[in-house]
């Protein structure tokens, strides 16, 4: 996949994150009129904070887009490291506001009744089609360009699921029961998987903001691909960093000290090309050094 075709995908999940919680945050104030239910306000709540994430998260994704200049001339990659590092703070924020309204829910004595249950429940259900569609389409952007923003988005709306399910579990328990503590229980859970989704997300962009390494299986591929490639007779500092979804990769490779310039340049230009086919994210740097006789 090309640079320019990586960048409009993660576009494209960012506006539809961004449309998908505008229709959610509309959804779901219209079902909490009709129903009145603490869960429902919750889900607001939370579809309001990924609405204002979204914009944020697709306001990185389209400057981190933008080609070097001479006060970046890395580009602007590292912008996704901190848009996720601000969500998955913001999700942590989230996880402990659902937590905090579970809680006070479970230990409340008379808690409201709620009204309008079967219109809250279509409005749920409806709630998570569209959230499973986003997730979809978010799921396959990532898998393709490996954008740390689009997997931040698609964890919010994937923490979504579960509280959405609980509301719809705690309308259907009023309605046909009379119980309406039952969202509380799903709500905790919700926010569990939140919070640990959120610290792995924020551990990623940290290390990639500290310059950690790329992944051993990226480190271990370029090696073999440089051990191997024909006329290379050794390679030393293998160095690489994570900026984003991008990997800097500087390479020093051993060749013949009788080769000719243009033959020593082809050696290592053919062996940055198939790097980059293996790992279109990357970013290659190869120097060239004399073999030891």
């Amino acid at each position: 996949m090309t640079i320019q075709s990586a960048t409009k995908m993660n576009l494209s999940a960012g506006l539809a994150s961004v449309i998908v919680a505008g229709l959610l945050v509309a959804l779901k104030l219209w079902a909490l009129g009709e129903t009145g239910a603490l869960s429902v306000a919750a889900s607001l709540a939370d579809s309001a904070m990924d609405l204002m994430v979204s914009l944020g998260a697709m306001a990185a994704i389209f400057y981190a887009a933008r080609p070097p200049d001479e006060d970046h001339v890395f580009g602007h990659s590292s912008a996704e490291d901190l848009a996720a590092l601000g969500q998955s703070l913001f999700i942590l924020i989230s996880a402990g506001v659902i937590t905090w309204a579970a809680v006070r829910r479970l230990i409340t004595a008379q808690p409201e009744r709620l009204t309008a249950e079967g219109s809250g429940i279509v409005a749920m259900v409806l709630s998570i089609l569209l959230t499973l569609a986003l997730i979809g389409w978010q799921t396959r952007v990532a898998r393709r360009t490996g954008n740390k923003v689009v997997k931040a988005d698609r964890l919010h709306y994937l923490g979504d699921l579960l509280p959405n399910l609980g509301a719809i579990a705690s309308l259907w328990a009023s309605s046909r029961f009379g119980l309406i503590q039952i969202d509380s229980v799903m709500a905790l859970a919700a926010a569990g998987m939140l919070a640990i989704g959120a610290l792995k997300i924020g551990r990623s962009a940290w290390d990639a903001l500290m310059d950690r390494t790329a992944d051993p299986e990226i480190i271990e591929g370029i090696a073999t691909l440089a051990r191997n490639w024909p006329g290379v007779h050794g390679f030393h500092d293998l160095k690489t960093r994570m900026a984003g979804s991008k990997v800097f990769v500087h390479l020093h490779i051993e060749l013949d000290g009788d080769l000719s310039l243009r033959e020593a340049h082809d050696i290592g230009a053919g062996l940055r090309r198939t790097i980059l086919l293996a790992y279109p994210q990357a970013d290659v740097i190869i120097h060239k050094d004399v073999a030891k006789r």
